[in-house]
This record gives structure tokens, C-alpha cells and sequence, in this order.
């Protein structure tokens, strides 16, 4: 599936033919608002951003990408009538795959497409992590406690992925929220805290694998004795 963020409809809807008719699974959006509430129900395998959006632009969304834990490696494709150096730089220091400026050409697009398909291509032998009875899969977004899939919040698999992915490091609190909560952090609260506990609750035995360390912050323990 790819996501394409494009507030123009006629281009929008140009750009969506273009991918199917080429075997492509396509979703528009015109505004961020849509765009985010489906990437918190399903993840793309890319998404197509353009940089100037009504009410939120592209640069601020790819920040945002990139900080998630969730969406930080996922490919993307950025858009724009722009076409200067700062634009260019901007985009590609915050972690934009490829670059396209309009007008563009609808065969330059797909195969711009495939070569980041190809280099994202992530088919080799996916990542697992294992706890104790836990069990993550981040490429398959499965998570299962004795075999039973578990069903998590966006926020709550961030947390688990990214201590998950660091497991045996103690992370500390700013990271976990800067990671996880990015710009929408903030100072001194107890949000933190209340996700963490919903999420050892939703791992039931299992939630002892994530282990508090006092006055820092909290990991994911190696060896897990969950009876």
C-alpha cells in the first residue's frame, strides 16, 4: 500500500490511477488530518508527501515520521512545485528517501517509486523479539503472549517496539517520550507512566518484561521468568 499526501485533487487523483494501473495498492489524502488517523490503523509500504499542505506542511510531517519508533524507517517520496536547494536539503536531512519536483511525469514517478521500494525492501528474514512468553514481530505487526495475538494502541506498540528493539538497554524517560510522543511531548507529566501500565496489563504474564529502573526510566529485560 502506498499513502500519497497531495491537497491538489485533479493531481491526487492522477497519481492514484497511475500506481494502480501499474499494480500498485494506492490510498489519497487530501489534507494531514485523514493521513494520520489511517497510519494509525494501517502502516504503508511508502508514502508520497507533498511539502506545501493546508494547516500542517510536509517538512513537519516527515519530522514527525522520522521521530515515531513506529514510522521512522518507513520510505518516503517527497512532492513539491518547489524547486530550491533549501527545499531539496531540507527534505533530504530529515530523512526523505527521494526527492520530485512538479511537474513531473507519471512514468519518472513509478519508477522513482520502485528504486526506493528496492532499497526499503525489508523481505530477507524479519526481525523477532522474544521475552519470556512475549512475542513481537514488527515487520508483520504481530504481537502474541502465549501464542494469543495481543491488540495494542499506536502509542502502546511504539513503547513495546522501541524497547523491544533496545532490549537489555535501559531507555530513558525523555527518550521514550521524545521517541514516541515527538512533538506532542510534554514536560513533567504522567503520560509516560499511565502507557506502561495499560501496556504490562495488556501483556498480562508477560508485562514483567518491562522493567522499571528507578529515577531513569524503564527497558526491556533479557532473561524473563514470567511462571
Amino acid at each position: 500500500m502506498i499513502y500519497l499526501l497531495e491537497d491538489d485533487d485533479s493531481i491526487r487523483k492522477l497519481v492514484v490511477y497511475a500506481l494502480e494501473s501499474q499494480g500498485f495498492e494506492a490510498e489519497g489524502f487530501g489534507s494531514p488530518e485523514p493521513f494520520w488517523r489511517r497510519l494509525k490503523q494501517t502502516l504503508p509500504e511508502l508514502v508520497l508527501l507533498d511539502i506545501m499542505l493546508p494547516g500542517e506542511d510536509g517538512i513537519s510531517i516527515l519530522k514527525k515520521l522520522r521521530q515515531n519508533a513506529v514510522t521512522s524507517a518507513l520510505p518516503v517520496i517527497m512532492l513539491t512545485a518547489k524547486n530550491t536547494e533549501f527545499d531539496r536539503v531540507s527534505g533530504l536531512n530529515l530523512g526523505a528517501d527521494d526527492y520530485i519536483s512538479k511537474p513531473f511525469g507519471m512514468m519518472e514517478l513509478i519508477a522513482r517509486v520502485r528504486a526506493v521500494l528496492r532499497r526499503s525492501d525489508r523481505s530477507a528474514t524479519p526481525k523477532e523479539y522474544r521475552a519470556g512468553s512475549l512475542y513481537l514481530c514488527p515487520d508483520r505487526h504481530e504481537i502474541k503472549v502465549n501464542g494469543e495475538d495481543v491488540s495494542l494502541t499506536f502509542k502502546e506498540y511504539s513503547l513495546l517496539r522501541l524497547l523491544a528493539e533496545n532490549q537489555g538497554k535501559v531507555l530513558t524517560r525523555s527518550v521514550l517520550m521524545d521517541k514516541v510522543w515527538g512533538l506532542e511531548a510534554e514536560h513533567e507529566n504522567r503520560t509516560l507512566d499511565v502507557h506502561i501500565r495499560t501496556l504490562r496489563a495488556k501483556l498480562k504474564e508477560a508485562g514483567v518484561c518491562i522493567e522499571t529502573v528507578r529515577g531513569i526510566g524503564y527497558r526491556m529485560a533479557v532473561n524473563v521468568n514470567d511462571g
